[in-house]
């Protein structure tokens, strides 16, 4: 295996915790705010789409060179163009990053008529293909002095229309020395839907992470909080989680997985409250919003990351109407304030129900 970085990245007495590469919220902006409140391990970019005219993003690239974070970036690749992606491989190693990756799962329909994310799952030959010409293209000294090569990592779903292939798969991986592999189990045509294969997860932690093969698997898929995470580590063998949605929904998230490892049995968590949240919307607020961006426009981003932190908040279907109905700033801001800080609830638990994602993503597609 080659000598990646990312093993300085893998804690002996917890899993790793990386951030789930999602667009248009994985941005500097929300590394930012998570460092707020305890960032992850690791952090992925937005993908940088890779086709033969494409060049990378340069927002992205401004916002690999700008992190001070202190936390490691691998930046994420999504595409089936052989020599545009080697190309692109080349670039992104120019920048501060630990590993590039390359995504199998991106289950939007726009992407997958085009053979890429989750589309090249139908195409194993050619995953093949690609994770040749990218394991001898990836691995390049790391920037940071460390002596240790750039690494090269997958993250995958478990197959396009069912797991009927998922062992063929993780042999394609298996053959080509990756340095991570993340496993979202659920197919591409299960979309975001509530069961996820933690079993299919397990399988790949087997047979990835076996004496001789060491390449370190990590969990995605509904990891929402310190028991969650505690359970699929468990039950999978993986060494890590990556987390997406419940880090919108929970910042603190990677800092209650933290303690729940380190810290001796009976010492006090961390709890966030119904303040605590509001605050977090501020700076959300704050943190996010974009240079000569309209109120309007920003508006309608934190109305798409309230519908991943509001369900579940106490179970009140009128706050999130509320929020829906605000035409502006203002009004967004006075709804939460009505329902956060009342004194019934501004020291309750923020967390201490579950949130129905699936009703809040179909709400979503249906507001915006």
């Amino acid at each position: 295996m080659h000598a990646s970085v990312l093993q300085r990245f893998l804690p002996a007495h917890r899993p790793v915790l990386a951030l789930a590469p999602m667009q248009d919220v994985t941005d500097l902006r929300f590394w930012n705010v998570l460092a707020h409140y305890g960032s992850p391990d690791v952090l992925y970019t937005e993908y940088f789409r890779v086709h033969p005219d494409s060049h990378p993003e340069k927002p992205i690239l401004a916002d690999i060179d700008a992190n001070a974070t202190g936390r490691p970036v691998i930046a994420q690749m999504i595409g089936r163009d052989i020599p545009s992606l080697v190309r692109t491989a080349a670039v992104l190693q120019r920048h501060p990053i630990v590993a590039v990756d390359l995504n199998l799962g991106c289950p939007a329909p726009v992407v997958c008529r085009k053979d890429a994310g989750g589309g090249l799952l139908r195409d194993l030959p050619h995953i093949d293909a690609i994770l040749r010409a990218l394991r001898g293209a990836i691995g390049a000294p790391c920037g940071d002095g460390s002596g240790a090569a750039i690494g090269f990592t997958v993250k995958t779903r478990i197959g396009y229309d069912s797991a009927a292939d998922f062992p063929r798969l993780l042999d394609i991986f298996a053959s080509h020395q990756l340095d991570a592999l993340t496993v979202h189990g659920r197919s591409v045509r299960e979309m975001y839907g509530p069961v996820v294969h933690y079993d299919l997860i397990g399988a790949a932690a087997r047979r990835m992470q076996a004496p001789g093969a060491g390449t370190p698997v990590l969990a995605n898929g509904n990891v929402r909080c310190t028991t969650t995470a505690q359970a699929i580590t468990a039950d999978t063998g993986v060494r890590g989680l990556m987390i997406g949605r419940g880090a919108i929904r929970n910042p603190w998230i990677f800092r209650q997985i933290r303690e729940h490892y380190e810290l001796p049995a009976g010492a006090p968590r961390f709890r966030p409250t119904m303040a605590d949240v509001r605050g977090y919307i501020d700076v959300l607020a704050r943190e996010t919003r974009r240079e000569g961006t309209s109120e309007r426009a920003h508006l309608g981003h934190l109305k798409k990351l309230l519908n991943y932190i509001a369900p579940g908040l106490g179970g009140d279907d009128a706050f999130v109407r509320n929020l829906r109905k605000a035409s502006t700033l203002a009004e967004l801001f006075a709804a939460c304030d009505a329902y956060l800080l009342a004194p019934e609830r501004a020291d309750a638990d923020a967390y201490a129900t579950e949130p129905n994602w699936a009703a809040s993503l179909n709400a979503t597609q249906a507001a915006y």
